[in-house]
């Protein structure tokens, strides 16, 4: 059994559902159901008595403690997380408070359960900072330098989780993963903010130049990787998941606005008309790119969408899911 955070999110609910779904096992899901979380991402197992929900906070040390004695876990899985990087700069409170304190509480009570609980940490690229147009792609050795309040949230948190494996022996592993897309994602994020504003003829607002490089990792692939990870990983070590797939933002919205041209056209003129460009984020970081090197070496992990046929299952999912 598996006790998985966040599950009621994007990335989490993906990985809730396809892991019943692909091995068969249980999963204690335990979420807050804030904003960004949606019960109905988990309708696939609604009916499903591998699956428990809980609604909690990950702060709230007691319930842990109590989830963890009454289903025996064998690992957490640890997605609950504040992501969203212009809300960390509005409010930068709420991500120290998730990121930094909830996870020093799921970890104080897994090494107060067991120190052979698996402890696997869903981590982000953006703790790396920001690179050049030609320097290397992140690998796991890049020093971190956060640039963003949510971004040093979770290099707290992944400080964290290093050090209770190196001082408490807990079994720890941490995954750091480029920007993901898929069915399910909460609206305020890149690629379904696009798809849904097109389809309602709104503006689609692109940050400063467009010219921002992010690599993209298809939602299904990184939850593959995480049970690859989960099954195969080394405790105490970090894997950088990335899907191969820099891309300028620009050029992402486009190929966007190409993909709903035609999968379902305007009634006058073509989606890219709406494109529009607003003021920068503060402290934008201008390229994330992954270096999956390593999990491909020793796990034999690597990513099974492309990034044309994972970004064209999206819009076709956004295009019958409207209301979703």
């Amino acid at each position: 059994m598996l006790l998985v955070t966040g599950g009621a999110g994007f990335i989490g609910s993906n990985f809730v559902v396809s892991t019943i779904a692909e091995t068969g096992e249980a999963v204690v899901n335990l979420d807050k159901l804030t904003y960004a979380g949606n019960l109905r991402n988990l309708d696939a197992v609604r009916d499903d008595k591998r699956h428990v929900f809980i609604q909690g906070d990950i702060c709230n040390q007691q319930l842990i403690r109590e989830v963890l004695k009454k289903h025996e876990p064998r690992a957490i899985v640890h997605f609950a997380a504040e992501s969203h990087v212009d809300r960390s700069i509005a409010g930068p409170a709420a991500f120290v408070q998730t990121n930094v304190v909830g996870t020093f509480s799921l970890l104080e009570e897994a090494r107060a359960f067991s120190t052979g609980i698996v402890f696997l940490q869903v981590s982000t690229d953006e703790v790396y900072g920001s690179l050049g147009p030609q320097e290397p792609a992140f690998t796991e050795t890049t020093p971190y330098a956060p640039n963003s309040p949510y971004s040093a949230s979770k290099a707290a948190a992944d400080h964290l989780v290093r050090a209770y494996h190196h001082t408490y022996g807990l079994r720890t592993l941490t995954t750091n993963c480029s920007n993901n897309y898929g069915p399910h994602q909460f609206p305020e994020k890149l690629i379904p903010l696009m798809i849904r504003n097109a389809l309602a003829g709104k503006p689609l607002p692109v940050y400063g130049d467009g010219l921002n490089v992010r690599d993209w990792l298809y939602v299904a692939d990184h939850c593959d990787a995480i049970r690859r990870v989960l099954e195969k990983g080394s405790p105490g070590e970090t894997y950088n998941i990335g899907g191969g797939a820099e891309k300028a933002n620009i050029d992402l919205v486009r190929t966007i606005c190409a993909l709903l041209d035609e999968a379902s056209p305007r009634k006058a003129g073509r989606y890219a008309e709406l494109i529009s460009f607003v003021q920068d984020r503060p402290g934008h970081d201008r390229r994330y790119a992954i270096d999956g090197a390593k999990i491909a070496r020793e796990l034999g992990w690597r990513p099974r969408e492309s990034f044309e046929s994972g970004l064209r299952k999206t819009v076709q999912w956004y295009v019958k899911n409207r209301a979703a």
